[in-house]
């Protein structure tokens, strides 16, 4: 079992230290997650909204760094660790952008780069980049083998309905092909990892959700023809993570435990709300917290 912790609402400065500390605790990769703007009014309620009126669980002043960046500045103060992002709104932005960035970054890290990507949800982003939000998960489609031509190296070309180019040239393009992930767990969603991706990246659920979720993915692999394929299968679960619940997922086909080692092993005085415990911890009590995180579980559940 693999250990991916969730860096989403993190303070800025604390990123690159956090990557140092989850190295030396034995933690696989960081996650970031994305966005470009936040609107003061918006369209849409956030999916995972704990509230009836559907606000999300941040604040307008909540810092998202752009993850590419802040991947590059962390791949630099380290040498295993790996890098991902859960998610990346890839389809409101252009496919050579994505490309450029997320190809640079897998070349200067030494290929330590996943790539999480989804639809989105916050038609603004769309909107202020005039990108057809109604077209999104079709882009999407699209951008997924596109980005995969663009990181092949030399010359290449891509002729699809939403994405069409070439032949061109792109460097610097990763020694390998980064992998992809999908995100969300709507059925559009699910098939796309299950057609197009390496992996699919869920979000936190309780047990009989994420054996929901996952037995819909199994199906939809199996009606790909791709059920023995390597894939990865990276979830958050309700439970504080053990020896036998890793072994209890890892036979479901999990590969991948997001998880927040400052809010498993620093529960006390805390909300539940991820966005408030990510602001709330001290950088000093996330140390300790996660050099525990690697000792109590990381080292327990790969033994």
């Amino acid at each position: 079992m693999k250990f991916w912790a969730s860096t989403a609402f993190t303070d800025i400065s604390q990123y690159t230290q956090l990557a140092m500390w989850c190295e030396e605790a034995g933690v696989d990769g960081l996650l970031m997650s994305d966005h470009q703007i936040f609107p003061k009014v918006l369209q849409k309620p956030y999916p995972y909204s704990p509230y009836p009126d559907g606000r999300p669980i941040w604040e307008a002043e909540t810092p998202w760094p752009d993850v590419w960046v802040t991947i590059g500045a962390m791949a630099a103060v380290t040498e295993r660790i790996h890098f991902g992002t859960n998610i990346y709104v890839a389809p409101a932005r252009n496919v050579l952008t994505v490309a450029k960035a997320v190809g640079t970054a897998a070349a200067l890290s030494g290929d330590r780069v996943h790539l999480g990507l989804a639809a989105g949800w916050m038609k603004e982003e769309f909107d202020l980049q005039n990108i057809d939000y109604h077209k999104r998960g079709k882009i999407l489609d699209d951008m997924i083998p596109a980005l995969r031509a663009l990181w092949s190296g030399g010359w290449v070309e891509y002729h699809g309905t939403q994405i069409d180019f070439g032949p061109l040239m792109i460097e610097p393009h990763p020694a390998k092909q980064v992998p992809i992930w999908n995100g969300g767990h709507s059925d559009p969603a699910l098939r796309r990892a299950a057609r197009l991706c390496d992996g699919w990246v869920g979000n936190a659920y309780p047990d009989d959700e994420a054996d929901h979720y996952i037995g819909r993915l199994k199906d939809m692999l199996k009606a790909e023809g791709r059920e023995n394929d390597p894939f990865e299968i990276i979830i958050a679960l309700y439970s504080e993570p053990t020896p036998e619940l890793c072994r209890k997922w890892e036979d479901k086909g999990v590969t991948g435990l997001m998880c927040v080692p400052w809010m498993n092993m620093e529960k006390d005085g805390f909300s539940e709300n991820i966005a408030e415990v990510q602001n709330k911890t001290s950088l000093s009590r996330k140390h300790d917290a996660i050099m525990r995180f690697g000792e109590n579980v990381v080292a327990r559940c790969q033994n």
